[in-house]
């Protein structure tokens, strides 16, 4: 069975890729477990000092896996477990105590923005998209993205992302310094290798000024991000929406 997450050293630096490629690495419980394992891993191995967040194929990653959250709501459930630990994956990711920087590509949308707003630095590279899109089928964000997102691009900015589910070129996002580059694809991987290794080789301090950039307000915000999505999750027709978006793309 191959590994829904892939790990690669060099050097110093810890490369996670994720590998759903033919759902543009939706995250699903398999894929958000791997990762939270990877990433602990990589957090205790005394020969790693930043760690990269990459994905196979066509996109970084293109949200939740809709077909699981259509299942769920098929069969009367709902996805907050799951959702959960999702959540409390992207607050360990975010609260590391090693720099973690997202290289993306394609599509990073929804779940794949509220994963890349949980790290240290993002490169991308051209061609990329972003944008929260979870109103575009219906739903709220789960982890993340309404308590991390304002603080990253400004508040005005993420409204626009959220309340219109729009979805905007990378080279949008520089200027907030949310996205740190943005690169051509023969140049992409020598830049995310040389952002990931203006963390490494220096003194200790890294886990102790995360700390103190750590937010306190963050935990309960998420917690209430939650609440909302569970209250959203049972007044909405879920399951007619999410079918309404998978046949409106098998037609097309």
């Amino acid at each position: 069975m191959t590994s829904a997450v892939l790990t690669e050293q060099t050097g110093t630096v810890r490369r996670l890729r994720l590998n759903r490629p033919e759902s543009r690495n939706s995250i699903n419980p398999d894929l958000i477990r791997a990762l939270d394992g990877a990433v602990a891993d990589a957090m205790h191995d005394p020969d790693t000092e930043a760690v990269v967040i990459s994905g196979n194929g066509p996109s970084f990653c293109a949200g939740a896996d809709l077909r699981h959250l259509l299942e769920l709501a098929r069969t009367g459930g709902d996805p907050l477990a799951f959702l959960g630990l999702v959540s409390e994956c992207f607050t360990r990711l975010e609260t590391a105590p090693k720099p973690v920087i997202a290289a993306v590509h394609g599509h990073v949308v929804a779940g794949g923005l509220e994963l890349a707003l949980a790290c240290d630095a993002v490169v991308a590279r051209e061609g990329t998209v972003i944008g929260d899109g979870h109103i575009r089928n219906g739903l709220l964000p789960g982890a993340g993205s309404s308590v991390r997102l304002p603080r990253k691009v400004g508040e005005p900015l993420a409204r626009r992302l959220m309340l219109t589910g729009e979805l905007l070129p990378a080279e949008q996002f520089v200027p907030s310094g949310f996205v740190q580059a943005v690169t051509g694809a023969e140049e992409f991987e020598a830049t995310v290798t040389s952002v990931a290794r203006s963390f490494t080789q220096l003194p200790p301090g890294h886990a102790r000024l995360k700390q103190l950039l750590a937010d306190p307000n963050v935990p309960e915000a998420l917690l209430r991000e939650l609440d909302v999505f569970a209250e959203h999750w049972r007044e909405q027709d879920i399951a007619a929406k999410l079918t309404r978006f998978f046949d409106q793309r098998a037609v097309r």
